[in-house]
Order: structure tokens, then sequence, then C-alpha cells
């Protein structure tokens, strides 16, 4: 079991936390919530009258209107108002993930997260309405970063991009049909109904993806690249849908794919990569649940898979990509450092569960990572993005009493219509980019990029690694702080 390695780990775990910490622990709950509201800020279309971020109004009304659909409603899936379905559909997964193995964590703020997931449903039920087509971005890219413009004003091209049998897209199908088959759990006690509506949409979704192979970014690469380019091949988003489809309708014909693919798919690349591009690591995790269980050893490579990917990340092992900087942080190269952080801890957590309950441990060479390590590290990372970290400072908008003022995002800097209800137009806003000023509406529990491997951070909108905000990097932060706001110590 080699206790001699893991306890220097939970040593370097309680040392790092205590230099950094404020003392007084932090109130998780209370991040819950707000990491919820936020996603009530990127909403897009017309308002409910339930809307509780009030700077807010009705935006992009005639999305889909240039093809004959509707595409109106979803989410902005950052700092801009371009409706990236890819990331969206990820960000609804990962919301479902989070309430189907934290729901009783969740309290009396389930109902807000339920709605979140929702919105985005709705918006995929949407995409995929029309037989052997699913839409997959609204709004063009180049002509949006053009501008600085807040949603209700936005008058960039809302051009329609979709795919179809001539021109595949595996990697966004399967991630909507991963999105919609975990949502369908998660209606399952709440609405039968629309929780069948989901998962039939779901089954439909992922036999076009699996038909119709081939990545979206090369049948849309001049839309959808440099800003959600599928790096890293559409194989694993069809293990992915293929995973949550047999999660949720227990066929043996989704168990069997997996078997019959898992080479062919390359599951066990990339072990320790999980995001809105590669979801190698969360495949391995979901499906070990049931191996930990003894319910699937025709899995096991799985299971082997995913006890690699939690020794590829234990701190104080040196590893190609995965860094830890002085202040404990995670740190991953690319664009938005912590969606890596939120995505890997969520499976750090999920994981560290299935392992308690099958009463497993991690060997990992010369020492042992217990389920309790697991639980360390990642409530290691919630608690530097709350503000145990070298700066002092929470890295989610509202939370702790020092938190980032200008976030690299449209509607949060420019002025509300509430506030000044003359149209802004697209290069008006360039003024309020370059302010030196504090964001004018505050986007209640937005989590920003974060800091980089040295722990240093530039609270300004030019620098969008660091200061932009994004669907994805909340989702995941949903179940690890409903479950530190029920296990706090």
């Amino acid at each position: 079991m080699a206790p001699k390695y893991t306890s220097l780990i939970f040593l370097f775990l309680l040392l790092n936390s205590f230099q950094y910490s404020f003392g007084g622990g932090h109130d998780y709950h209370d991040a819950l919530r707000k990491s919820i509201l936020f996603f009530e800020g990127q909403r897009s279309g017309k308002l409910p009258p339930d809307q509780r971020i009030k700077w807010r109004r009705d935006s992009a009304l005639h999305d889909g209107a240039s093809a004959g659909v509707d595409l109106t409603g979803g989410y902005y899936d950052a700092g801009d108002n371009v409706k990236f379905v890819f990331p969206m559909a990820f960000t609804t997964t990962l919301l479902s993930w989070s309430i189907i193995d934290f729901k009783r964590n969740i309290g009396n703020e389930l109902g807000n997260a339920v709605k979140a997931v929702k919105w985005g449903t709705d918006f995929l039920l949407k995409a995929t309405a029309k037989e052997g087509v699913i839409y997959v971005q609204v709004g063009d890219a180049f002509s949006d970063h053009s501008c600085w413009e807040r949603p209700e004003d936005m008058d960039t091209l809302r051009t329609v991009y979709k795919i179809d049998e001539n021109h595949p897209g595996s990697d966004v199908a399967g991630e909507i049909a991963a999105a919609l088959a975990a949502a369908s759990i998660v209606f399952r006690s709440l609405d039968s109904s629309y929780s069948n509506l989901l998962l039939d949409r779901a089954v439909k979704v992922f036999d076009f993806a699996n038909r119709h192979r081939g990545a979206y970014s090369s049948s849309l690469h001049s839309a959808v690249c440099p800003f959600y380019c599928d790096f890293d091949g559409y194989q694993d988003e069809l293990l992915w849908g293929a995973a949550w489809l047999h999660k949720a309708t227990r066929r043996r014909q989704y168990r069997e794919y997996i078997v019959q693919n898992e080479v062919i798919l390359r599951a066990g690349d990339t072990i320790n990569e999980f995001g809105w591009d590669n979801k190698h690591a969360g495949i391995n995790v979901l499906i070990s649940k049931e191996v930990l269980m003894g319910k699937a050893p025709d899995l096991k490579s799985f299971q082997v898979n995913a006890d690699a990917f939690i020794c590829s990340i234990l701190p104080g092992i040196s590893h190609p990509q995965v860094q830890y900087s002085p202040g404990g942080l995670i740190v991953k190269p690319g664009v938005c450092n912590m969606q890596h952080v939120t995505s890997l801890s969520f499976l750090l957590l999920t994981y560290s569960n299935y392992l308690s309950h099958a009463n497993h441990v991690v060997p990992c060479g010369s020492m042992t990572a217990t389920p309790a390590l697991l639980k360390h590290i990642a409530k290691r990372q919630v608690d530097y993005i709350l503000g145990d970290n070298p700066q002092r400072m929470s890295y989610m908008v509202g939370y702790g009493p020092h938190y980032p003022l200008r976030i690299h995002h449209r509607g949060s800097s420019v002025p509300s219509v509430a506030a000044h209800s003359a149209r802004i137009g697209c290069k008006e806003g360039s003024h309020y980019f370059f302010s030196p000023n504090p964001n004018p509406n505050r986007l209640i529990g937005a989590v920003v990029g974060g800091p980089n491997l040295t722990d240093s951070f530039p609270d300004a909108r030019p620098f969008f690694q660091e200061s932009e905000p994004t669907t994805y990097v909340n989702a995941p932060l949903v179940g690890l702080l409903a479950y530190f706001s029920a296990h706090p110590n």
C-alpha cells in the first residue's frame, strides 16, 4: 500500500492549503448557488419571468430564421455572443452528470440546477428536430469577435451552420447524444414524458453520428476553427455517447458497441484529458463504475485506464501534461486553464466515490491513491478557485471579498439596457473593452480562465485566456460544490 508516499502527498496538500487559507473556511453552498446562477447570465433567446440576473434582456430572437428553423434559446458559450453547440452540449452533459451523482447534496438549489440543464436541452431538441440535419452553430464567429457589443444589441451575422450525411460531424453529434441521454436520467423522476423525448432523440442522434462518421471541423472548418475545432478526433465522442446511452437505457446494444469499438475508437488514447474536445478520461471513469461494482468484467480495461488517469495527475510526480503551480493549481497547456481544473477535479471526486463504494484503491507504482486522497486533491482545487491561493482572490465573480472585476465578457462590461437604453454599436463598445474601470454588470458565479503557472492573474479584459468565463468551467464545478457543501471537512 506504500502509506509513506501517500502520506507525503497528504502533507503536501495540507501544507499548501494552510499556507494560502483564509482561515475561516468556505461557504460552499453560497458558491454552489452562484455557480448555477451564472448560467442565467449566459442565456440566449427570450428570458423567462423568473430570470434572476436582471441586467440581461431578450436577445437573438430571430436565430435560425435564415434557415427557416427556430434556433432561439440555448447558451452563449463564454464572453461572446455566438452559440457553439459542441461546448454547449458538453456543458449540458456535465451539468446533468453533476445532478445525477450529487443530487442529494445540491439541496434547495436542485430546481435551479435542473432549469439550467433544461435551458440547454430545449435548444438541443430544436437543433436536432429536422431529420438528417443537426444545427451546430448560430452566429459568424469572425463577425462576432470583431465587435464588442452586448447581446441585446447584436447586429452581427447570425449565420446558421449544420451537419448532414454529406457533411458529417460525429464529434458534435455524439456529444449532443450524450447530453440528451444524461439529461433524460435527470428528468426521469421529474417529468417522464420530457425524459422519454430526450432519450428517444438521443438514440436517433447517436445513430446519425455513428452512420455518418467524420469530424465537424473538417466539414465546417472555416466556421468553427480556430474557436472550437475538434483537435482530438470524433472517435471519443462516439464512445462517450454510447456510454451515456448505455447508462440511460441499459440496452445491451450499447454495451456491445463499447466492447466492439474500444480499440477501433481508441479508448486508451490521451487518458489524462477531459473537456469539451476530449472525452477519454470521462469515458473511462463513467464506465468504471459498473466494473468496480462487479457488473461488467468485460469492460475491465476502462477501469485500468481510469486508474492510470488517476496516477497521471497526482501532485508531486513529474508529468509532461499535468503540472501544479507553486500555489497548488492544476495547470495544463492551452486556453482557459480553469476548464481543466474543474473537469479533472470533478473526475477525481466522482471516481473517489466509486472507489469508496467498491472498497477499492488505485495502485500507482510505489504509492497508493486512496479515495480520501482523491477527495483532498479535488477539494484543494476548489478551495484555490474560491480564494486559497497566492493572490488571495476568488476566481468566481461575486464570491468572497476579492474577485475579478474586469472579466472578458461583452454583456457584463457594456452598460445594461436598463442603464443605457440607446443602442451601443459594434465598434462603440471598444471604449468599454479598453476601459480600466470595473465591469458595470456583475456576472455572479462566473469563473474565469484563471491564473497561469506562476499563479499570477491580470484582472483585465484583453487577457481573455485568464479573464474570460465559460459555461464548461462552471458545469463540473456544480457537482464539486454540491459535494463539498455537504462534506466541508
